[in-house]
């Protein structure tokens, strides 16, 4: 690649590793932040589920707004709404404004990520090229997620609210390289492609109410769960009518006879749920049962993010020589393997015993999500590169929702007390939901290397070219 080339991915990467910090950081920051301002439980679930449905309800929308206003347009303008309300957030006195500015900065990333994503897609060229940014920047992202759990330790021993003003330094400095890199694009066509208002608003309030009532899931009664999904369903079902009757629909409903694209969306969504559910129950038997701090549980968690090296270094080779369908359901086997190799957790377990598990989650991250990416917008007309961006990022959004709620649902249920005992067979029990995810998921991509093996045979296929 070029010099101005690597430029360009380098402002993305910059992007998707700020997205990833923030998140992260934020994660670590939450007792310190609850102390501070008096917070509730309830509020401070809310601090972090605000920025959930910001970032999993508009994701469809800005990705279909990077490709009618131009990407680097939509890049540059949501990445100043981030650095705003980023911010605010850390001038915050009381949980409601802390909730409003998560919020909005979530809806700030979901317009963000997609354009920046699409940047890469249509400006770099498809094949070993493409498939050499889109694997360093997924890197990136993980890399992002990993560090930010150690920054936000340390930046929340000194003050929690640098953990919001830090990503503003950073999104400033990616600001200033962005307007001097990344090249203007394109003005799209929009000659008789107006917005689908009907389908953004119909779709964007499917997803918050989905999103919302599987955040909520733990915390209210089922009567009321089960009424709000039912909502969010009759809305997806209106959706579809929208977009069948629509000239110029939000997301084109043929999208999804790509089987490649199917397959990577519910991998992604099945994959993000494991990982993070995951995540969630490592840190609570750390920090509940064993008494580790919130640095130490940050720097041993840290090992997860050897996939940053292992994206832009070892994948493209792998992808390069056994193609995207292998890797990814070699990388979800591993993944299965370092959930069954953490169920028999113990009182007395030391960090070298959890030290595999954590090393294969890494090294299977680093071997799922980057082509997984690659799959999902492999093959997509360059005037839908965004909306095949956005639906991806939106499925992996809400498989994150999706497991943190059955994991928190299934240790809660399996809790029956407060003894080490009570909380091991709580742990045990929850452990189970991300082993789950991760056979289905792999069980699932599967049929790509079926595609694969009809296409190189020249039999019928689904898909069979995207997932080479």
């Amino acid at each position: 690649m070029t010099g101005r080339a690597w430029g360009v991915l380098f402002v993305l990467c910059g992007a998707i590793f700020l997205e990833g910090i923030d998140v992260a950081m934020l994660n670590v920051a939450m007792p310190a932040i609850r102390d501070d301002l008096d917070l509730s439980t309830g509020t401070l679930q809310w601090v972090m589920s605000a920025y959930v449905l910001g970032y999993g309800g508009f994701m469809l929308l800005g990705g279909r707004a990077a490709d009618l206003f131009g990407r680097r347009r939509m890049f540059v303008l949501w990445l100043v709404v981030f650095l705003l309300f980023s911010g605010l957030g850390g001038l915050a006195t009381e949980g409601w404004m802390l909730i409003v500015a998560r919020f909005v900065t979530g809806i700030a990333a979901a317009f963000m990520t997609p354009a920046g994503l699409s940047i890469i897609t249509t400006g770099f060229p498809e094949g070993p090229q493409r498939n050499k940014a889109l694997l360093v920047y997924a890197g990136t992202a993980a890399g992002g997620f990993s560090i930010g759990l150690v920054v936000g330790g340390l930046l929340s021993a000194v003050d929690w609210r640098w953990v919001f003003f830090a990503p503003v330094i950073l999104s400033f400095g990616i600001l200033l390289a962005a307007l001097a890199l990344v090249p203007a694009s394109p003005r799209p066509d929009r000659a008789g492609q107006g917005v689908d208002l009907g389908g953004a608003v119909a779709v964007t309030a499917g997803i918050l109410l989905l999103v919302f009532g599987v955040e909520r899931a733990t915390h209210v009664p089922v009567a009321w769960t089960v009424g709000t999904i039912g909502a969010a369903l009759l809305l997806f079902l209106a959706f579809v009518l929208i977009e069948r009757a629509s000239s110029s629909p939000l997301v084109r409903l043929g999208l999804f006879r790509s089987g490649a694209l199917v397959r990577a969306n519910v991998s992604g969504l099945l994959f993000a749920a494991g990982f993070f559910g995951f995540q969630f129950i490592a840190v609570l038997y750390l920090q509940e049962l064993l008494g580790w701090s919130s640095l130490q549980t940050s720097f041993a968690l840290i090992v997860i993010g050897v996939d940053a090296v292992l994206s832009p270094l070892l994948t493209p080779r792998l992808v390069a020589r056994y193609g995207n369908a292998r890797v990814i359901f070699g990388g979800l086997l591993v993944t299965s393997l370092a959930y069954a190799l953490f169920l028999p957790i113990a009182e007395d377990w030391t960090y070298a015993a959890m030290f595999p598990s954590l090393l294969l989650l890494g090294m299977s991250f680093s071997l799922v999500y980057g082509p997984l990416t690659i799959v999902a917008t492999g093959g997509i007309a360059e005037e839908e590169q965004g909306v095949a961006g956005g639906l991806f990022h939106t499925s992996f959004q809400f498989g994150a929702a999706l497991g943190l709620s059955a994991v928190a649902a299934v240790n809660i249920a399996a809790t029956d007390g407060t003894s080490s005992a009570d909380l091991l067979d709580g742990y045990r029990a929850a452990l189970v939901v991300p082993l789950a995810a991760a056979l289905t998921a792999a069980a699932v991509s599967a049929f790509g290397l079926r595609a694969r093996r009809a296409a190189t045979t020249g039999g019928p296929s689904s898909g069979g070219s995207a997932s080479p």
